[in-house]
This record gives C-alpha cells, structure tokens and sequence, in this order.
C-alpha cells in the first residue's frame, strides 16, 4: 500500500470506486449500505481552509468552553446509540458485541479528557536557572496547532476516529478526519451530529475518499495521526519530513502473549481466546501468538481449544448479543487469515478448531499448534480469528521469541510472581505489556499506548500526553522590572564588561581559586 495509488486506510473490497463515488456493502450480505463521495485534492483544501478560519475562535474559548461542546457531542452519540451502532454492524459485519464496545470508547475518551482538560493545559510556571535570570518569569504554554489530520482504519468506524478526535478538540486544534472508504459510514454520520444537531462550532470535519483523498490531507494540514498500516505510515512519515510536521503513528502488530508455568491456566486461556478473537482479530493490539512453557502447554491448549470451538460466529440482529464475533470487514483480508493458515498446515503445523472459510466474509476461530518462526502466521500480522500457539522449554525462550518480531505494540504476560513479572516486563519489547490480562494496558487512558520497532512512532493517550501532543509549546519569558537598558545592551563599556566577567566567574564557580580569579585567566 503507497501514499500514492493505494486507500490510506484501506483499499476497498465489493465497493464500487471510481473517481467520484464509494459504494459501501455490508460484507456479511454484500448488501448496499450506502455511498460517500470521494474527494479531491481540491475539495480537500477548502475544507480545510474553512477549518482554519474557525480554529481562533474555538481555542479562544479555553479548556472549559471546548469541553462544553464535547459533553454535548457525547449527550447526542448516547441518544443515538442504537442507530450509530446498526450503522457500525451495517458496514462491518460485526457481532452486536463488537459493535457495542466502540460506544465504550467513545464515552471513556470524551469524559476522561473533558475532566482533564483544564489541568492538563495550564500554564506550567518554571523557576529561572542562574542568577542573572532571577528577574524574569517564565512559563510555558500550550498552543494547538491550528488544523490536525486524522486518518483512521476500517476496524473500528467510531472508536478508532475517537480515540484521537477528542484530544485534539480539548487541545484547541480543528480536526479534518479521513475514514476508511471501506468504513466511512458510521464517522461521516458522527461529525454530522457534530455540525448540525448540537451546534458546535465548524471546527470537525470528514472528508471520504481513497489514497488521493489521504494524501490531500497529509498535504494540507499542521500535524497528523494515522493508524493503519506500516508501510503506508512510512509513506506518510516521509511526507510529513519534507513537510516539516510532526505525525504520530500507530501501525501494525503482532502482539506476544507469555504463559509461564505458575500462570492461573483457566484465566490465561479465557483471555487468550477473547483477545485473539475480539473483533475477529480484527484489532492491532489483537493477541496473534501464544508462548506457553512446556510443563502446561497440554492444559492451556486444551482450555483453549475447547472455548474457541464454542465460539458463535455471524453478524446477529441489533441489540441480540446471539453471536460473538462477526465477519471479516474485507474480502483481501479474509485471504491474508486463510493464507497464513495454509502456510502454517504445509509447513507442519495442525488445526485443532477452525481453519476454514466460513459463510458471510467469515473465517472460522482458529487454534493452531506445532508452529514455529518459520511461519507466516507468527512472523506477519494476520488479522484475524486466528490463535498459534508454541511450546517453550523457560521464560528465557519465551521472552526470545516474543521479541523476535519487527513489531513491538503490546503484550501480555501470565504469572503468579509479581517480582517474577516485574522483571520479565522489562525485557519485553514493546510499547506495552498487560500482566495477567489481555489487552488492557491499550485502553488505560492516563498511560500511553505506543509501539515499539515497526508498530509506530509516538503514542495516543498517556494522560495529559493526549493532549498536549497536539500543542505547540511556547515559551514565554516576562521581566519582573522594567529597567531603562540591560547590561549587555549596547554601547560596550570596558570597566562594566570586565565587572561582568568578573561576577560570571564568581558566581559560577566551584572553588575559592576560580572564584576569584586566581587560576585560569589566560
């Protein structure tokens, strides 16, 4: 996937692109969901500029006043949950579930960064380092940049956008966003709400579209959060360099789970088959392989094999919860599960449950073993309903394999020894690591959540980090006295220059010699 031909979020699958309009199927039916237009550069630019001109005014309401309209935005998503969320099941082909937690996100993110807002962006007053400073104040304040870029995945049309939006808002920034055109639904219908049923400001945008689309956003705005995949973040990094504005990215992984042999087996197993299986695997922080000791490999691979076959799998009736996973979103991915697969069989490996297409854009839950680095299915982001799992001989072994990945997002690790876990989460390498959990470490909004090697650069969240790395931060420095000149302002007079040096000499010194000029003055 380039910057140049291909979607930045995604290229289309049973969509029909041309150059002006998007069809979106469900792809549980293949169903007509509904159509988008797809931008061009120059439609891009004039919303943008209408962004623009609406940014002074938003940030000139302060932390306050722009969190006002935030809690608003969420009134209005909560009154309209049900709709939104048939909208996300309509384009994804989720489980009502999967569906279900997206909204979960959005009120999480909304309240914990309105909340915050106003600490977080508070001057920060710093005291003046040497003496001659001690006349002056300093502080340092946070400016948003005026107009950020938001360009998000097909895996989660609500909360993937809201994750970033907010804090971007609460900073004072206008947002132009760019969906998925496979999942562009569900988002253009959010910012609608925002710009016409609770009257905020002009301040969000959504902007559909493929690749060109992206790249016209990349183009045209002060700094940009992507998520998606590697190459195309390489691709927007490099722009971005040229550019010269800052981007946060995060990119794929191909997250390690540990279980060490003093682990609770029935905990471990319960949470490996839910973070490998949420959202079909459809999530970058999915659990893609397991690392188990040997001593209760048998065991785990047991328990998990037997809660992957009782899996449910379909797109059920809104609000049901009958199924517990959904569809794949794309036709292309649903080949890259069944490629891995494959690989992962010829090269020895066996499925115990699962391993095949199913009805719907479906793959089955699938538990592979036998499997070894060899394979695609533990060296490349799968993204899907897919579980390998390899026996290790210690935790020394284990940790190895966990890192041996150019990706590095997050982790888990499964012990009963707290000491035990505190030292091994320190030689694991990525951004983060949940201990006896799956997946949790992602949505704890006062840390941050980053990656490590190829899944990324920066982070989102990380408390007032959520914030602030949509500011600009500007130094202020006021005199406490109003002097009618300086000592080092013109003309040059030699007896007050020699005075200067003299008391520079004095006061930064670290013996009595040097203090008074006995040593060193040639």
């Amino acid at each position: 996937m380039t910057l140049d031909h291909a979607a930045i979020a995604g290229q289309p699958d049973g969509s029909d692109l041309d150059n002006r309009r998007i069809t979106v199927r469900c792809p549980a039916d293949g169903q007509v969901v509904g159509e988008v237009e797809a931008l061009g550069a120059d439609e891009v630019a004039v919303v943008c500029d209408q962004l623009r001109a609406a940014q002074p005014a938003w940030e000139a309401l302060g932390p306050r006043g722009r969190s006002a309209h935030l809690l608003r935005w969420l009134d209005w998503l909560l009154d309209n949950e049900r709709r939104l969320l048939t909208l996300v099941q309509r384009e994804t082909g989720k489980s009502w579930a999967d569906a279900s937690l997206e909204m979960s996100v959005a009120v999480d993110v909304i309240n914990y960064f309105t909340s915050n807002a106003e600490t977080f962006l508070q001057d920060r007053n710093v005291k003046p380092a040497g003496p001659a400073n001690a006349v002056r104040r300093l502080r340092v304040q946070a400016r948003p940049y005026p107009l950020v870029g938001l360009i998000t995945p097909w895996n989660g049309p609500l909360a993937g956008p809201m994750m970033d939006v907010v804090g971007a808002l609460v900073a004072g920034a206008a947002v132009v966003s760019k969906p998925s055109e496979v999942t562009p639904l569900t988002w253009r219908e959010v910012v609608r709400g925002w710009r016409e049923e609770i009257g905020a400001p002009p301040v969000l945008a959504a902007v559909t579209g493929g690749g060109a689309t992206g790249q016209a956003v990349v183009d045209t705005v002060d700094m940009v959060m992507f998520t998606g995949s590697v190459r195309t973040g390489r691709a927007i990094a490099v722009r971005c360099a040229q550019r010269l504005i800052p981007c946060s990215l995060e990119l794929g992984g191909k997250d390690a789970m540990i279980v060490l042999a003093d682990a609770d087996l029935e905990r471990a197993a319960k949470a490996a088959v839910w973070g490998a299986m949420t959202n079909s695997g459809q999530a970058c922080i999915s659990v893609e392989r397991v690392y188990v000791e040997s001593p209760v490999y048998d065991r785990f691979v047991e328990l998990v094999t037997d809660q992957v076959a009782a899996l449910r799998q379909g797109t059920d009736a809104p609000g049901s919860y009958t199924t517990d996973i959904g569809a794949m979103v794309t036709g292309a991915q649903l080949d890259i599960v069944a490629d891995h697969v494959a690989d992962a069989v010829a090269n020895g490996a066996r499925v115990l449950t699962g391993g095949q297409r199913a009805e719907g854009n479906c793959f089955q839950p699938t538990v592979l073993v036998d499997v070894d680095h060899s394979m695609r299915c533990m060296r490349e982001e799968t993204f899907g309903p897919t579980l390998p799992i390899m026996r290790v001989a210690d935790e020394d072994e284990a940790i190895a394999l966990a890192n041996d990945s150019e990706y590095g997002l997050s982790s888990s690790l499964w012990t009963s020894d707290r000491a035990r876990a505190d030292r091994l989460s320190r030689r694991i390498e990525a951004g983060s690591v949940s201990v006896n959990n799956a997946l949790v470490a992602t949505f704890q909004l006062p840390i941050p959540m980053g990656g490590w090697k190829s899944s990324g650069m920066g982070a989102r969240f990380g408390g007032a980090h959520g914030v602030l790395k949509y500011c600009r931060q500007q130094s202020v420095v006021e005199e406490k006295f109003s002097l009618k000149s300086e000592p080092l302002w013109y003309p040059v007079v030699p007896a007050k220059s020699r005075f200067m040096s003299r008391a520079v000499r004095f006061l930064g010194a670290h013996d009595w010699r040097r203090k008074l000029g006995l040593r060193g003055r040639d």
